[in-house]
C-alpha cells in the first residue's frame, strides 16, 4: 500500500511542477506580447526608466509572482484527482472498477490518490500565503468568510466570499474525509461511510469554487471542460444512486 502511497505522491509533485511551470511560461509569454504592443491593456502597469524597460518589468513581476502558479498549477491537478477519486469510488460501488483492476488493487490506488489529492489541496491552501499581489492571511485561508478577495453579489444580496468560503469548506469536508478514511474505515464503518458521502458536497463546492474563482476556467475551452467534466461525475452519482435503490 505504501508503494502506491509513494507513486501517487511523486506523480504530484512533477504534476504541479510542469503545470505550474506552464503556466508561467504561457504568461510571459503573453505579458511580454502586451507590454511590447503600443497600448499596454494588461492589469499589470509597469513603468519603465532607464535602466529597466517596460518588458522588463513586466517579466521581473511575473516571475515574482511564482506562488500564484503554483497555487494554479496545484488546483488543477487538485481537480483533475478528484475527478478520478469519484469515478474510481462509483466504479468500486458498481463493480466497473474491478473489470480493469484487482480489487485489493483498485482500493490501494484509490487510497493513494486520496492522500495525493489531500497533499495538492494542501499546497493549493498555503501557498496562497506566499503570494505578494492577491495576498492571504492564515485566517483567511482556514476560516469561512474571512477573506476578502471577490465578494459576490446575486440578486443584489451580498454573500461575502462566498466562493472562497465554499473553498475553505471543501478543504475541512477534505479533511474529514481522509482523517477518517485512515482510522475508522475498520473501526466505525458506518460513521466513515457516512462521513464519506461528503465527497458528492465536495464536487459541488469545489465545482463553484473554481467555475467563479479560478484564472484558468475564467473563459474558453477550461471552462467548458469543467463543465464537463461536473456533468460526467453527477451522471456517475446519480447512477451510483440508482443503482443503491435497484440492488
Amino acid at each position: 500500500m505504501r508503494k502506491f502511497s509513494i507513486i501517487a505522491l511523486a506523480c504530484l509533485s512533477l504534476l504541479i511542477i510542469f503545470s505550474s511551470g506552464v503556466l508561467r511560461v504561457s504568461a510571459l509569454a503573453a505579458l511580454s506580447a502586451q507590454a511590447t504592443a503600443p497600448s499596454l491593456t494588461s492589469d499589470i502597469v509597469a513603468q519603465s526608466s532607464s535602466s529597466q524597460s517596460v518588458t522588463q518589468a513586466v517579466v521581473k513581476r511575473a516571475r515574482s509572482s511564482w506562488p500564484w502558479y503554483i497555487t494554479r498549477g496545484s488546483g488543477i491537478v487538485a481537480a483533475i484527482m478528484l475527478g478520478i477519486l469519484i469515478l474510481l469510488g462509483v466504479g468500486q460501488i458498481t463493480g466497473y472498477t474491478f473489470t480493469f483492476l484487482e480489487p485489493i488493487t483498485a482500493w490501494a490506488t484509490h487510497r493513494a490518490i486520496g492522500l495525493a489529492f489531500g497533499v495538492a489541496v494542501l499546497i493549493h491552501i498555503f501557498s496562497l500565503l506566499f503570494d505578494k499581489f492577491v495576498p492571504f492571511t492564515i485566517a483567511q485561508v482556514l476560516i469561512p468568510f474571512a477573506a476578502k478577495y471577490k465578494p459576490v453579489t446575486i440578486w443584489g444580496v451580498h454573500f461575502g466570499t462566498l466562493y472562497v468560503a465554499l473553498g475553505v469548506l471543501a478543504f475541512y469536508c477534505i479533511a474529514a474525509i481522509i482523517l477518517t478514511s485512515l482510522v475508522w474505515i475498520e473501526k466505525k464503518p458506518y460513521t466513515w461511510k457516512l462521513i464519506h458521502l461528503l465527497s458528492y458536497l465536495v464536487v459541488i463546492f469545489i465545482f463553484i469554487h473554481a467555475l467563479y474563482l479560478g484564472t484558468d476556467l475564467a473563459h474558453g475551452i477550461l471552462r467548458w471542460l469543467w463543465i464537463l467534466g461536473a456533468v460526467i461525475m453527477a451522471a456517475a452519482a446519480g447512477y451510483r444512486l440508482w443503482r443503491a435503490q435497484t440492488i
